[in-house]
């Protein structure tokens, strides 16, 4: 069931632009221009794109907030602006720079008010809270106003907040932005194990990769406001010549302009005693049984190819 439906979808806004020591001219700048795209139900996708590309300006036509120029969209069945009170009650946002908490209360009372907002069911709203204390690790900190919460604590306790009503889809801004490492971790397995169950849509912005890698299966790449890239994180490499990388310490030298059937030399260090191949196929044993049969191996590892090096590729092309 395709959950969310992008057809031609555009938001123009206008600047200010100077045209002189005293004059100004407007100009129309296309924050999204035509994005065709469907989401299905169960899906985690990963929405990136560099500073400006559109992202935010994407979810915030898909939430409701801002109303397209041209296009159309719908999000479970709805058109997020004029319908937007009924949305809200079958999604979550989490904004990493913003917070849906009550800054002076406990934590515990702002999923109490939140409750009651959504209209939840005491028991309904009482199962979900367990089970995001339990995954979130929130025990320590219910009872802390939400001012006094660390940056780690404060976005568990908005992942639990945007989930207490039973949304259909979580839309994700930035979520671990400046957090610390164990916080991140405890966000990204908490996302893992909610994606798992297929029961939530997930569409996750982000310039940590690390998150997408660990969390998404589709990858969506836009820049200027276009979809320039729609699939795997596999198909990213393929398309961009990624190649796994085999480093290895031999026992003796390897010849400069030294060539081998399946890879490619890198590099050659430590007096020829260090070297580094890009694989040409996902085969390493072969390339590894002809090095074997030339010196004794000390060591050798597998490099995966780095998402961040081929996303700046697709940035800068």
């Amino acid at each position: 069931m395709t959950v969310i439906r992008m057809d031609g979808l555009r938001k123009d806004f206008t600047v200010r632009v100077r045209a002189g020591r005293l004059r100004r001219t407007k100009r129309t700048v296309a924050a999204v221009d035509g994005i065709d795209l469907r989401i299905e139900r169960g899906e985690m996708v990963g929405y990136i794109g560099p500073n400006g590309a559109g992202k935010s300006t994407t979810l915030k036509m898909l939430t409701g907030v801002l109303t397209p120029s041209a296009g159309t969209v719908s999000v479970c069945g709805l058109t997020p602006v004029p319908q937007r009170t009924r949305l809200a009650l079958r999604i979550g946002v989490v904004f990493g720079q913003r917070s849906q908490l009550w800054w002076d209360l406990p934590l515990r009372e702002s999923f109490s008010l939140l409750r009651h907002i959504y209209r939840v069911p005491a028991q309904e709203h009482a199962a979900r809270l367990r089970r995001c204390v339990g995954l979130l690790d929130l025990d320590g900190f219910l009872d802390t106003p939400v001012r006094q919460l660390s940056l780690g604590q404060r976005m568990r306790g908005d992942l639990t907040a945007a989930l207490l009503h039973g949304p259909e889809v979580l839309f994700l801004d930035e979520p671990t932005i400046g957090l610390d490492v164990v916080s991140k971790q405890a966000v990204r397995s908490f996302l893992a194990e909610l994606g798992a169950t297929g029961d939530v849509t997930l569409v996750l912005t982000t310039h940590d990769l690390a998150d997408i890698e660990r969390l998404c299966r589709r990858l969506v790449v836009i820049d200027h406001g276009r979809v320039v890239h729609d699939g795997t994180i596999e198909a990213l490499h393929t398309r961009y010549g990624s190649r796994r990388r085999l480093v290895v310490d031999l026992d003796a030298p390897l010849p400069s302009g030294f060539t081998v059937d399946g890879a490619t030399l890198v590099s050659l260090e430590a007096d020829g005693h260090r070297a580094s191949f890009d694989l040409l196929s996902d085969e390493a044993g072969p390339v590894v049984a002809r090095l074997a049969a030339l010196s004794s191996l000390r060591d050798l590892s597998l490099v995966e190819p780095d998402i961040e090096d081929v996303v700046a590729r697709l940035y800068a092309s």
